[in-house]
């Protein structure tokens, strides 16, 4: 990490300002109300952080110096000296100038909502993909940081005797200038250079992942893509319907490196990837750094939205999402919504969800309710829909009989006086017909 890590267990004073009109990112980011809030307190918690306490503020716009007024100001410090706080974490994003002010006033760090949510993903990373994503974020976030980051070099003049007023002062100050300079010269070029080389490395995997996706179109393999805010429940879902056991936390960003796994209980060969969850605001430098794994979703045949049908502001979390699917080409990708968390809801809340509906489909990743209408959907966005048929297969013809076991799910077959067997088989309808066994099928 390129700015100090808090320690798991730090007392933290959480900072959120409510602004009267929404606002810039360069002015602080946008307010949503509690929701913002709320969603502010989840995500210091997911980072291991202690809420010591929380303090608010209304403003029209950021104050250029402080972020916050002088009066708040205050009650911040007088905050910080009763709870013992270690941290401010600001919901906002904060110029380098108004950071550095905070923690010369406050004496303590001061951390912004992006340093907190870099801070969270470096916890999380674990392949080398995800590794190499954080990388990339963190260093493109220190770029921006560094601009006034050595302007404390500037006010050296005289250091070592060689500050006087006279020639002499004006060269001892003037070196003192450039090395600042050259210093902060220096950094900057350290920086472009490592970011040139993950971002080169970064490259060798998105081309790794392309291959994969061109052998995938090639033997004609859907792929499906999870995407949904964070904590909706996009992992639970992913085990129930891959039969895989990947982590699944009830916490901001518990999945951040993808994954990938075949779909469960059905004949056809399909994909389903998992994804990096969204939120509001989310760090531009962030969505550029994790996009050889946004990739998945922009290059798949299926979104597959995962909405948490239990939150009270679900149709504004959803909102968020198909803002970021756009921002990242995936707006005209097919979709299907998945309102998950269903066991959660008293009966009959849910009415929106029609019977068939092949736009928006009620379930519970974990009880499992809803699912088989689920993967039924699936196929019919995917023209995939199955048919139960039964074949006929003449005697001798065991490589006929061995491909309908391969490629559908047989459901049980006889045999006649002749020899012929006749193969109760569910299979693609498509399948099928690009078999040519169309005549020899009855339903």
């Amino acid at each position: 990490m390129l700015f100090e890590r808090p320690v798991p267990g730090d007392l933290a004073t959480l900072v959120h300002v409510r602004f009267a009109t929404r606002t810039t990112a360069a002015d602080g980011g946008s307010d949503d109300g509690d929701a913002h809030r709320d969603e502010f307190r989840d995500l210091v918690r997911s980072a291991d952080l202690v809420c010591a306490s929380l303090v608010t503020a209304s403003r029209d716009k950021p104050h250029p110096r402080w972020f916050v007024g002088t009066g708040k100001l205050d009650e911040l410090a007088s905050v910080l000296a009763s709870t013992a706080s270690t941290l401010v974490v600001f919901n906002h994003e904060l110029t380098p100038a108004q950071q550095r002010n905070l923690e010369e006033r406050l004496e303590c760090r001061v951390m912004t909502r992006t340093e907190l949510i870099l801070h969270i993903f470096a916890d999380r990373a674990r392949t080398h993909e995800g590794i190499l994503q954080v990388q990339l974020a963190q260093l493109t976030h220190a770029q921006t940081r560094l601009i006034r980051g050595w302007t404390h070099l500037d006010r050296q003049t005289g250091v070592g005797g060689a500050g006087g007023r006279g020639a002499g002062g004006r060269i001892g100050g003037g070196a003192q200038r450039g090395a600042g300079e050259t210093q902060l010269e220096m950094d900057q070029r350290m920086l472009a250079v490592r970011v040139r080389q993950v971002r080169t490395r970064l490259e060798r995997v998105r081309k790794r992942r392309a291959q994969s996706r061109r052998r995938r179109m090639r033997s004609r393999i859907p792929t499906i893509a999870l995407a949904g805010y964070t904590n909706a429940g996009k992992s639970t879902l992913f085990n129930a319907l891959t039969g895989s056991r990947a982590p699944a936390e009830n916490r901001l960003f518990a999945t951040l490196d993808p994954t990938t796994r075949r779909l469960e209980d059905t004949a056809r060969d399909v994909v389903v990837s998992d994804t990096v969850g969204f939120i509001r605001d989310l760090p531009v430098t962030l969505v550029e750094a994790f996009k050889a794994t946004l990739e998945e979703v922009a290059e798949a045949d299926l979104v597959l939205h995962v909405i948490d049908a239990w939150a009270e502001d679900a149709e504004s979390l959803r909102d968020e999402v198909i803002a970021v699917l756009a921002e990242i080409g995936a707006a005209s990708i097919p979709t299907l919504e998945v309102w998950n968390k269903i066991d959660r809801l008293p009966p009959g809340a849910a009415p929106w969800i029609a019977s068939g509906n092949l736009t928006r489909v009620a379930a519970s990743a974990l009880t499992g309710a809803g699912l088989d209408e689920l993967r039924e959907a699936i196929w019919s966005r995917l023209g995939l829909d199955t048919v139960t048929a039964r074949v006929r297969v003449p005697a001798g013809e065991g490589a006929l009989r061995a491909w309908l076991y391969r490629n559908g799910e047989v459901e049980g077959e006889t045999v006649d006086a002749e020899g012929t067997m006749t193969v109760a088989v569910r299979l693609d309808r498509a399948r099928l017909d690009a078999a040519g066994l169309g005549h020899l099928a009855s339903p």
